[in-house]
């Protein structure tokens, strides 16, 4: 759609729709769900709850405003399932200092649950995946993972004890990545969600007309993660994505595995910042400063070239 005030929309694979107010003030508008990755029901609702304000962060935004969006089989499980659901969704939106309005719920044969997030940013200090610029560093402020793990332990392959790691990972909001972003000025962000680290990446190189350049090796990964997908357990989203991105990715002597792990999707990720080169050491200081531990550099930005990405190893 087209309209003077519609500052970001569809295009570009931005996070979040971006809508002017007035001069001074815009609302940034997203919303995700998804049916259960961990069995307990407070968990899942926290790691929904994360995930959907995540698209706000990306866009330099701070939530205010939710509505709970729910699918509940009520004639198969009981209400409590859905009320401790509710509660882990709430207990993430009080921490991010937004309020939940209410929402809406239908019967489904399986669970769902997310969030419809409204936010607010200054016009001036919205950022998008469309800002990077040749020279400048990448930085991903949480591990990869979260796929491989919550799928190896629904088939059985590791107890919910070593999920641990994931589960803090996925409940973890950006928010204080998102600071550290605005604070030393980042050209370009985005999250890494359901296409992986490559997917995304491929996204911000195609709305910002460069090549994004990664290394496989320095990219931080979730305990045992690699040495499951060695074994396979991969969801089928790693292959989908590099279909779509196809010959505009370039991804040779990478090890199979680590391609499939860094292309698989990720539920409640990190944020990929683009930051100028001379500003790349401080962000990362900032950002484990304020307690975004797992922050690394994982790549440069170059002048467009025939390719969109490069992974290397």
């Amino acid at each position: 759609m087209k309209h003077p005030n519609l500052l970001v929309g569809a295009e570009h694979f931005s996070d979040a729709g971006v809508y002017r107010l007035r001069d001074d003030l815009a609302i940034v508008q997203t919303t995700d769900f998804f049916p259960p990755l961990v069995d307990d029901p407070f968990v899942f609702g926290q790691v929904a709850a994360a995930n959907s304000l995540s698209d706000c962060y990306a866009m330099g935004a701070q939530p205010i405003t939710s509505l709970n969006i729910v699918g509940f089989p009520d004639k198969e499980l009981p209400i409590e399932v859905l009320s401790r659901i509710l509660a882990g969704g709430a207990d993430k939106v009080a921490e991010a200092g937004a309020v939940i309005l209410g929402g809406h719920s239908v019967r489904d044969a399986e669970i769902k649950y997310g969030l419809a997030v409204t936010g607010v940013v200054h016009p001036d200090k919205l950022l998008t995946n469309a800002g990077a610029r040749p020279g400048d560093r990448l930085i991903l402020t949480k591990p990869v993972g979260s796929g491989v793990m919550t799928s190896a332990a629904k088939a059985g392959k590791i107890s919910q004890e070593e999920l641990s790691e994931t589960i803090a990972v996925m409940i973890a909001l950006n928010s204080a990545a998102a600071k550290v972003a605005a604070e030393v000025g980042a050209h370009a962000v985005t999250d890494i969600t359901g296409f992986g680290l490559v997917g995304h990446a491929w996204e911000m190189a195609e709305a910002s007309g460069v090549t994004v350049e990664l290394r496989a090796a320095d990219v931080p990964l979730i305990g045992p993660t690699l040495e499951l997908a060695r074994k396979r357990v991969l969801t089928r989203a790693w292959k989908s994505t590099l279909e779509s991105i196809g010959d505009r990715a370039r991804l040779t002597g990478v090890e199979e595995a680590l391609i499939g792990v860094l292309a698989d999707a990720q539920t409640s990720g990190g944020l990929l910042i683009a930051v100028a080169a001379e500003q790349a050491d401080r962000a990362t200081a900032l950002l484990r400063e304020n307690g975004v531990w797992q922050a690394a550099l994982v790549g440069e930005v170059v002048q467009k070239s025939d390719v969109d990405i490069v992974l290397q190893p």
